[in-house]
This record gives C-alpha cells, sequence and structure tokens, in this order.
C-alpha cells in the first residue's frame, strides 16, 4: 500500500525533530547544495540520480520511521522524489519500517528565509554538527 506524502512546515519540522533520532530530512537539490548551505544532518540523494540511489536511500534510512524531503522550492523535485520513494517502498517486500513521507513547505530557500539554522559543512553525509 503506498504511503500518503504530507507536507511540514519549516516551524513543525523543528520540534519534531527535537531529539528525534527517527527521521531524516532527505535534500534533493542538484548542484546548488554544493555552493549553498543545508539542513544540517540532512542526507543528499540529489534529484538527477534519484531513482538510480533509493535503494542506498532505503539503506542510510534504516531505523527511521519519518523521511522529510526537500529541494530549494519544494514545488517539483522534493514533492516528486517523495512520491517516487513512497511508490518504491511499497513495492518493495521488506518493511522498512518507514511510516512517515513527508515534504518541507517552500523548500530549503523557505527554511532559510525562516531564519532557521543551516550548515555549511562540505561532509557527505552531514553529521549535524557544525550549527
Amino acid at each position: 500500500m503506498a504511503r500518503s506524502v504530507t507536507y511540514v512546515s519549516a516551524a513543525k519540522l523543528v520540534s519534531m525533530a527535537r531529539g528525534n533520532h527517527r527521521m531524516a530530512v532527505i535534500d534533493v537539490r542538484d548542484d546548488e547544495r554544493s555552493y549553498q548551505a543545508h539542513i544540517a544532518g540532512s542526507h543528499h540523494f540529489a534529484s538527477g540520480s534519484f531513482a538510480a540511489r533509493m535503494p542506498e536511500l532505503a539503506l542510510a534510512t534504516s531505523g527511521k520511521d519519518t523521511l522529510v524531503f526537500h529541494c530549494a522550492l519544494s514545488q517539483v523535485r522534493g514533492p516528486s522524489c517523495a512520491r517516487m520513494f513512497s511508490d518504491y517502498l511499497s513495492e518493495s517486500k521488506e518493511d522498512s519500517g518507514i511510516k512517515n513521507i513527508m515534504v518541507l513547505e517552500r523548500g530549503f530557500n523557505g527554511w532559510e528565509i525562516s531564519g532557521q539554522p543551516v550548515c555549511g559543512c562540505r561532509d557527505a553525509p552531514c553529521k549535524g554538527t557544525c550549527c
């Protein structure tokens, strides 16, 4: 059964993330992530290669129950990748444990404009200690 994809605001994501180690943020921006900042601790799975890397994403998010996808504005790439991954999980024979797939409203640009913390490290994956 396909999981529904819902939206979450930046403020709600901040409150959800506090002390929650079962949630992961998935940044699907392409080249712009390399010269812009990112959400601390986020995983980078560029939309250009996303379909081929879904098994890797499933492995990287093992033990998580909520994934929050975003791109720059979360109008095309973020929602598309979230739906694609939801379909992938639905077709998978293994139980991933992921119960919630969300998209960050207004994407990274909205996150940054709203004054939420960003990270400028070059670590892959980001360790989330730079803020």
